[in-house]
């Protein structure tokens, strides 16, 4: 482990000095308000900060009887649940460390990750988890009990949720002021989290952040005063990765209630139930709402296509004009009533109705899907960080709307830009290094704390980012042209509602041609629509008309770009990339350079005649 030394920053007022604090400090400022709301059979259930507080401490005093030591890692392997930030609360105030894994991990990236953060206790939602903790198991000599939420418990290495409960309420009757004092001994500069980069090539590493980092990322976002304790967050983003991690720490802080479900293909049904005022997510979310509701009315076709046409330029007038701080004349005014009452509110009402803003981090968004929210009135709020900066360095401010920027930084963060275009980031949220991997980390982190970040970007006169490209996925043509693959695909899956991912190749070659997924859903609405009778995924890909319309997404996409960035061929897989397959990480960044192995037969074909 990297060695614990004191941060260098001073703390922001209102910074708690760890991430046990910060809940006490939540519990002893409003016990009874609403801490968590979580689904339940068929409805919804809640607890307060006052009820949190206590199924946390006793948790946290069964680990304690476990024998879990200070910065000791525990894991979790768990879906987005409320067990999984009771048990990850309860590690931090007994004192320890989470290692977080996603559910999807494979066993043998689980047993590395295990192996390598050399975790005590881990936490696991069902036996599937359970089971890769086991297979595991020969390699992981010092994993000594498994927790299970939903699983089996065998009475040995496995215990359930209600075995640890039953440990902590006798030890808190042996020792009452146990936790209390394992909180007292948490300092800022101890480990919090350990999250391991799911990564685009090679092993992961595990990124090591401090409880200081959690604590500044809780006051700076307090400090932007755009979040309060009336909001409402729908919680479904992986807990296991930083940005969620980062809403937990923003949530602690400010103290508005989150309702908890990660089931993907419960978002928009539960946005309905839930009605909240946020919701943060990757942009495929937004890109798959989007693309949702645009093919359903193309498909639709006639007045309604033209009804909501008409309604979307209105909102997009409307909207730019207030972006801009210009004065709506009464006519167009009078048209966005109409426009909002027909067609923009009833979209705003699949999120829920009340939502004030989103936001969209782990990559970057496309301007125009950003723009289509905000013609809806409902305005999206792009961030940038990275796991090594706890997921939070820039956020567009809701006054401060620019399509396509990410914002300044933070308060307390500093952001520069290095003479080959790299970002680079300081501050309190950077991690303190990879988990022993010195050399590896001194290659990123340069003693004067700025870290490298891989990415490339510009910041403007008023200090707020874009993002280009990340600096590795850059693509030199062998006639010595660059292109930005990022960019391109972002404007594929704007303009094309079949689109799941598209891979940008050209790197050595003479001009650019792509892999291009659908989204199986999509698809298969896109079918029914135009009367296709074939219902297989991979038989529709290679219809003619599927194609068609994919080159017609295609040509639109190239011409907004330069002559040499167009695209000149393309191939529609038989399938999506999956995690599993290695080609997307859990975070649904795609694994270019495996993409490109996978399939390089596919793209040689490609370059196989003269142009």
């Amino acid at each position: 482990m990297s060695e614990t030394t004191p941060s260098p920053y001073e703390p922001l007022p209102g910074q708690a000095t760890s991430v046990p604090r910060m809940l006490l400090d939540r519990v002893a400022a409003t016990p009874d308000a609403e801490a968590y709301r979580f689904p339940m059979d068929d409805h919804w259930e809640s607890v307060t900060w006052g009820q949190t507080g206590e199924i946390v401490r006793t948790l946290a005093a069964g680990l304690l009887a476990l024998g879990i030591r200070p910065e000791e890692r525990v894991a979790i392997a768990s879906s987005t649940r409320v067990e999984w930030l009771y048990a990850d609360l309860a590690v931090a105030c007994a004192g320890a460390a989470t290692t977080t894994i996603y559910p999807t991990t494979g066993p043998d990236d689980v047993g590395y990750i295990l192996h390598d953060s050399n975790s005590r206790i881990a936490f696991a939602e069902d036996d599937a988890q359970v089971e890769k903790l086991r297979s595991q198991r020969d390699r992981l000599p010092g994993l000594g009990t498994v927790i299970t939420f939903d699983g089996t418990p065998d009475g040995d290495w496995v215990l359930g949720l209600d075995d640890l409960r039953e440990l902590g309420t006798r030890h808190l009757a042996e020792h009452p002021d146990a936790v209390d004092r394992a909180v007292a001994g948490v300092r800022p500069e101890h480990l919090a989290t350990l999250i391991y980069t799911s990564g685009t090539t090679g092993r992961p590493k595990g990124v090591e952040l401090t409880h200081a980092c959690w604590t500044y990322i809780g006051v700076a976002a307090e400090a932007l005063d755009i979040l309060s304790e009336d909001d409402l967050q729908f919680l479904w983003l992986p807990l296991s990765h930083s940005f969620g991690k980062m809403l937990q720490a923003v949530q602690l802080q400010v103290g508005f209630p989150t309702a908890v479900d990660g089931r993907m293909d419960r978002i928009v049904p539960n946005l309905a139930e839930v009605r909240p005022t946020f919701m943060a997510g990757p942009p495929r979310i937004f890109e798959k709402v989007h693309a949702k509701v645009v093919q359903t009315v193309a498909e639709e076709g006639g007045l309604r296509a033209a009804l909501f046409g008409w309604a979307f330029g209105v909102g997009d007038q409307v909207a730019r004009a207030r972006l801009a701080g210009r004065r709506v004349g009464p006519f167009t005014r009078a048209q966005h009533v109409v426009a909002d009452r027909l067609v923009l509110a009833k979209v705003r009402d699949r999120l829920g109705g009340r939502i004030r803003f989103l936001i969209s981090g782990s990559a970057a968004l496309s301007p125009d899907v950003a723009a289509w929210f905000h013609a809806a009135g409902l305005s999206v709020m792009e961030g940038y960080g990275l796991t090594e900066t706890s997921a939070g360095a820039c956020l567009v401010r809701p006054d401060d709307l620019i399509f396509g920027k990410v914002g300044p930084p933070v308060p307390g963060t500093e952001v520069r830009i290095a003479e080959d275009g790299e970002i680079l980031v300081r501050g309190p949220s950077v991690m303190r290094g990879y988990h022993r991997q010195p050399e590896v980390t001194a290659e990123v982190l340069g003693p004067d704390g700025w870290l490298a970040t891989g990415d490339v970007g510009e910041l403007d006169a008023e200090g707020r980012l874009r993002i280009t490209d990340r600096k590795k996925d850059l693509v030199k043509t062998s006639g010595g042209k660059y292109i930005a693959p990022q960019s391109i695909e972002m404007l594929f899956k704007a303009v094309c509602p079949l689109a799941s991912q598209m891979v940008v190749h050209a790197e050595g070659r003479n001009y650019a041609t792509a892999l291009i997924t659908l989204d199986p859903e999509a698809l298969a609405q896109w079918a029914a629509a135009h009367g296709v009778t074939e219902t297989d995924y991979a038989k529709l890909t290679a219809v003619p008309a599927v194609r068609d319309y994919v080159q017609g997404s295609i040509d639109q996409v190239n011409a907004r770009l330069n002559r040499w960035e167009t695209i000149k061929d393309f191939r529609i897989l038989d399938r999506d990339l999956t995690v599993e397959e290695g080609e997307v990480t859990p975070s649904l960044k795609v694994r270019r350079k495996v993409v490109e192995t996978t399939y390089r037969p596919v793209l040689d074909e490609m370059y196989s005649d003269v142009r």
